[in-house]
Parts: C-alpha cells; sequence; structure tokens
C-alpha cells in the first residue's frame, strides 16, 4: 500500500490527510500516518453524541439489540470540518479529506461546504475532498495509501491520484445476521430485491456507492465459507492488503483473520469492530472481509 513518488519541489505544499471515524482503523495506525478525523454522530431520542466517544461498544450494541427505536445517525457539521480544516490551512498545508459514501452519508456534503465556507472567508489553500465510495474497511485501506503517500512528499494532486487508484483496485465484500436493520434505517438500496426472498436468509453485500447485494446463503457456515472463498478471490487477483472488521462477532472474525492468512501469507492489515454509525444500520453479527489493494501496475 506504500506508493513511491518523486521529491518534492523546494515549493510544495505539505498535505494533511483528514477522514472521518466510519473507517474504524486503529488509532495508533491513524497517528502514525498524522491522519486528523472528523466523528460523525448517533445517538437516541435526540441526544446525539460523536461516535468516537462510545468507549463501550457491548454497551451499544446491547442497547440497538433491546431497544425497539433505532438510533439516529448524523454527518459531522461544517463547524466540525472547518475546525480542522482551518488550523492546518493557516500552517501552510494543504487537506485531502476522504470520506464514507456520498450515497450512504452525507459528510461528503459538509466537508465541501466546509472548503468553500474557509475559501469565502479568505482562507489561502487547497482542499480536495473525495468521496470513497465505500466505507468502513474500505475507507480505511484508502485513507492509509493516501496518507503513506503524502508522507512521502506527494502533493494533493497526487494524493487524491493515489486514493482514486486505490479506490478502484478495492474490493469488499461483508455478511449480516439480518437486513432488518438497514431496512428499518433506510440505507437498504439495492439490497431491498433480497427482503422477500427467505425469512432465515444470510445476505452477503458489498459497500460501493451503496450497499448492493452480492449473493445470499441459508446459514451462518456458509456465509462464513463464502466469506473464505472471497479471500481466494483476492489472492488469486494478485492483492496486496486485506482486513477483517466485525460487530460482535470476535470469534468469526478470529477465524477468518485465520483463514485469511494462510489464503494470503501474511496477516490483516488491522482486525477491528465497527462502530456506532454503521452498526446502527447494519446490527451486529456483521462480518467484514475481502478488502484487497493490488499494485499500481497490476491488472
Amino acid at each position: 500500500m506504500l506508493p513511491t513518488v518523486s521529491n518534492p519541489g523546494a515549493e510544495q505544499r505539505e498535505v494533511v490527510v483528514v477522514t472521518d471515524s466510519t473507517s474504524y482503523v486503529p488509532p495508533q495506525l491513524l497517528d502514525g500516518l498524522d491522519v486528523r478525523r472528523v466523528s460523525l454522530y448517533v445517538g437516541w431520542d435526540g441526544e446525539m453524541e460523536r461516535e468516537d466517544a462510545w468507549d463501550d461498544l457491548g454497551e451499544f450494541y446491547r442497547r440497538l439489540r433491546e431497544t425497539p427505536k433505532l438510533p439516529t445517525t448524523s454527518q459531522p457539521s461544517v463547524g466540525d470540518f472547518e475546525a480542522v480544516y482551518e488550523p492546518e490551512i493557516a500552517a501552510g498545508r494543504d487537506v485531502v479529506s476522504i470520506h464514507i459514501a456520498s450515497g450512504i452519508s452525507g459528510t461528503c456534503d459538509s466537508a465541501r461546504e466546509a472548503a468553500r465556507s474557509l475559501a469565502r472567508r479568505g482562507h489561502a489553500g487547497r482542499i480536495e475532498v473525495v468521496d470513497a465510495q465505500t466505507g468502513a474497511g474500505g475507507l480505511g485501506c484508502l485513507v492509509l495509501s493516501a496518507a503513506s503517500c503524502a508522507q512521502l512528499g506527494a502533493d494533493a494532486s497526487t494524493v487524491v491520484a493515489e486514493a482514486r487508484r486505490t479506490r478502484e483496485s478495492l474490493e469488499m465484500w461483508f455478511c449480516l445476521d439480518t437486513l432488518e436493520y438497514l431496512r428499518r434505517g433506510g440505507r437498504i438500496g439495492a439490497a431491498q430485491a433480497l427482503l422477500g426472498s427467505a425469512l432465515k436468509v444470510k445476505p452477503i453485500l458489498t459497500f460501493g456507492t451503496e450497499i448492493t447485494p452480492v449473493d445470499k446463503v441459508r446459514t451462518k457456515s456458509r456465509a462464513l465459507a463464502r466469506m473464505e472463498s472471497y479471500l481466494e478471490v483476492l489472492r488469486d487477483r494478485g492483492a496486496t492488503d486485506w482486513i477483517v472488521q466485525h460487530a460482535q462477532s470476535p470469534e468469526d472474525a478470529a477465524w477468518l483473520v485465520e483463514r485469511g492468512e494462510e489464503i494470503l501469507g501474511k496477516s490483516p492489515l488491522f482486525c477491528t469492530e465497527v462502530g456506532p454509525v454503521l452498526g446502527a444500520h447494519l446490527g451486529s453479527g456483521l462480518l467484514v472481509g475481502g478488502v484487497g489493494t493490488t499494485p499500481a501496475d497490476a491488472g
């Protein structure tokens, strides 16, 4: 995932990468690449909290299961983005801001309005907002790739191009225990077609501009086998990186990590739990795998 770039010119501005809280990349990885974050919000009955303030994910998912009413999620405000962008621009840095798919969230809209607002107020500097057209670990792969590029001294255009190249080579699959949370939250998109297929179905989906169905199986064991087969697809395509994520399914995640290490011959970039914003729409039992990036000259 580490790109190669030419040495920057003397007058080239430093670039900082910004993302939102829905990648669920380990904080130490983001901190190591100097990535700034802006949090989305989640809450019940109008009491919204920053997603990154939820330390106890077990408590969140317990409440999600036991409370009839779904929580509300919300994008960051324009002011949230301005608070991150303004110090960077003032320090002479350009910003590349990479966020969850605009078909799922209005986060990119808030980011773009913040950039316009700062420009209207006379702040010199470049802010490029990139729609990741994916989320969770897929978004994380774009962010890590772009931030690695920025640390090598690339300019903003090169960092944006690296993020987009990574997106083009990325595949992402996930399985759910149920489509109910997607349906109730209004984010079901093309997966609507699966609702009438069976009362007990384990849907397998992909996360692009919207959440799209790929397949369906009848049992959890078959869903896990299908997730394993997607890792074999990545291997056959020459993937260089992969990740695993889950929601209250640590045993399944550990199993997929073990299988992936055997199939791909390397450890995942990370294995983490999905937080409240995406968890509110996907439910517990989520298992994400098969996110892969390939070398720039592959294919």
